[in-house]
């Protein structure tokens, strides 16, 4: 199982320099990764700072060398495919292949989309969100891409450098479960990334529903069931090992492949960067 630090793109971590700062932390203590939020605009907290994603990131990998970096998630509607297949890219060059790509609708909706004109109706962003990581995957391939669809058009566009990594940098797909769709989508990508409406960001799910939400997506991959694919998972543990162990074990054994920590994100601290060193130095759980 591998271990990941998640913080926002706003408050402390809207400086790249204090997001350099963590992911170091993260290097040197054993965590596996880290990932940033990707919010241009979240109404919650819009009296604080936001920093852009990408160039958080690339601090952050300037600051490494060896964990994985992403956002968890980024919202493809909201972007043009080619600028983000480019922004990608550029990270996974600069890192030496280093980086993964978390998808999804995003959120709030209204904030993200609404707030400058943009459509906001789920089906509209859905198809959308298909479509666009159907051009990424080709921008991607650094080969001729030639799209004709419902909300985009290409004509004879090659992108270069294609992605470090080939055929592309992993992705992996967000959303709610009980909720099928998402996780239908996730199945045909490299990893699922959920959260639970019963365990919103922050709190640990129950092993039951991570059993099903596991047992559900194995079926929809049907023949690709073979191949590599990550079921991500997040919340908050403490930094006592055992108790730590407690809480993930019974995940690993339903399915688990990466425990995503969210400590200080139930909190009135989530933005502050202290409490996240402090985490940060305890090192990841080991189970």
């Amino acid at each position: 199982m591998r271990f990941s630090i998640n913080i926002p793109n706003f408050g402390d971590f809207a400086d790249p320099r204090n997001v350099a700062t963590v992911a170091a932390a993260a290097e040197q203590a054993g965590w596996d990764g880290l990932f940033v939020w990707d919010h241009v605009l979240h109404r919650k907290h819009q009296e604080r700072p936001f920093g852009d994603p990408w160039m958080l990131l690339t601090a952050a990998a300037l600051a490494t060398s060896r964990i994985r970096l992403g956002t968890l998630l980024t919202p493809v509607p909201r972007y043009r495919p080619q600028q983000l297949a480019r922004q990608v890219a550029t990270l996974d060059h600069l890192s030496g292949g280093r980086a993964i790509f978390a998808a999804g609708l995003g959120g709030p909706i209204e904030d993200e989309y609404r707030s400058f004109g943009d459509a906001a109706e789920p089906r509209i962003l859905a198809e959308r969100l298909d479509e666009g990581l159907e051009l990424l995957g080709n921008f991607w391939s650094g080969e001729p891409v030639n799209h004709h669809g419902r909300h985009y058009e290409v004509r004879d566009v090659t992108l270069l450098p294609a992605s470090a990594q080939q055929p592309r940098p992993p992705v992996w797909i967000g959303g709610f479960w009980p909720r099928r769709a998402p996780m239908r989508r996730a199945a045909r990508w490299d990893g699922a990334v959920p959260l639970f409406e019963t365990a919103r960001h922050g709190h640990v799910p129950d092993a039951a529903e991570v059993r099903e939400l596991v047992g559900y997506v194995r079926e929809q991959r049907g023949a690709e069931a073979e191949r590599p694919f990550e079921f991500v998972l997040g919340g908050a543990t403490p930094p006592d090992a055992a108790k730590a162990k407690d809480i993930i074990g019974p995940l690993h054994d339903a399915g688990a492949t990466w425990w995503d920590e969210r400590q200080v994100q139930t909190g009135p601290h989530l933005d502050r960067l202290p409490p996240v060193l402090r985490r940060i130095e305890a090192g990841p759980p080991v189970i």
